[in-house]
This record gives structure tokens, C-alpha cells and sequence, in this order.
């Protein structure tokens, strides 16, 4: 990931939990639906006070884009004092649904955006499970409530 700011770029989430380490104006934010972040689990940052930004994409049932996405994102990360240049790092189940949201936030004028491209589960593997890759896979800190 040599240039953050010419498009959205992919991170492998062990490298992403990394670079949130390494920088504190990074913001990692997880764009599933709150049925994911409550049943499936929710990325943990225990190194930092700001956490994580939870904004669904999509939500259910009807997994409809929300239209509002990128200015309510945006209004969130005004509000927490988040310039348009630091690094967003946007995480999904499976690295699709927050490669369309990063796109959006570049759209949007934020100039650094990346996609968690393994996502919090990963993609189904040859049995049809997930969960071998991606932030869970990797051992990074999560909850589940």
C-alpha cells in the first residue's frame, strides 16, 4: 500500500490492524449491518479511546445502499475531528461491501481510503464457512454480544 491517496487501495486486516497501531489519526470503520455487528462479532481497537466507527452500507433485510451513506459518514468523522486526510480503513465481512463504501468516501473528497480487503470473516471457503480468514481469522481482538 504505497499510495493511500489515488484510489482504494486493498490491506490484508492483520496489516491493517498494524497501521491503526502505528497511527493514531487512522479510523478503522465496519460497514455491515448491526445484525452482523451483534450476532456475528465486532472488530475491537483495545489500544485506542475512539474505537471503531460502526455505519451500515447496507442494512437489512433488505440490503438496500443507503443513499445517505457517505454525508452521515461524513458528518460523524467531522464530529469526532477526523480531517480528509487521514487514512480511513473500511472493513466488511468479506471486502465488497467496503470496497463500495470506501469508493464513496473517495467520491466524497476523502483522499485516503482503503479497503480491508480479507474482511471480518472473509470469503466462504471450499466447505462453505468463513471465518478461516479475515480480521477473525487472523486472532485480532473482537467481541460478540
Amino acid at each position: 500500500m504505497s499510495q493511500l491517496d489515488s484510489s482504494v487501495a486493498d490491506m490484508p486486516s492483520a496489516d491493517a490492524y498494524q497501521f491503526l497501531l502505528q497511527h493514531s489519526h487512522a479510523v478503522l470503520i465496519d460497514v455491515r449491518t448491526r445484525a452482523e455487528w451483534t450476532f456475528v462479532g465486532a472488530p475491537v481497537l483495545p489500544f485506542r479511546d475512539g474505537d471503531v466507527i460502526f455505519v451500515e452500507w447496507q442494512s437489512w433485510p433488505e440490503m438496500k445502499t443507503d443513499p445517505d451513506f457517505a454525508p452521515r459518514l461524513g458528518a460523524e468523522l467531522e464530529r469526532r475531528g477526523v480531517g480528509a486526510d487521514a487514512p480511513l480503513l473500511f472493513l466488511c465481512r468479506s471486502g465488497q461491501r467496503s470496497r463500495a463504501a470506501a469508493q464513496a468516501m473517495l467520491a466524497a473528497g476523502w483522499r485516503r481510503c482503503v479497503n480491508i480487503g480479507d474482511g471480518f470473516e472473509g470469503p466462504l471457503d471450499a466447505q462453505g464457512h468463513r471465518g478461516a480468514v479475515g480480521w477473525r481469522g487472523a486472532g485480532l481482538p473482537w467481541r460478540q454480544s
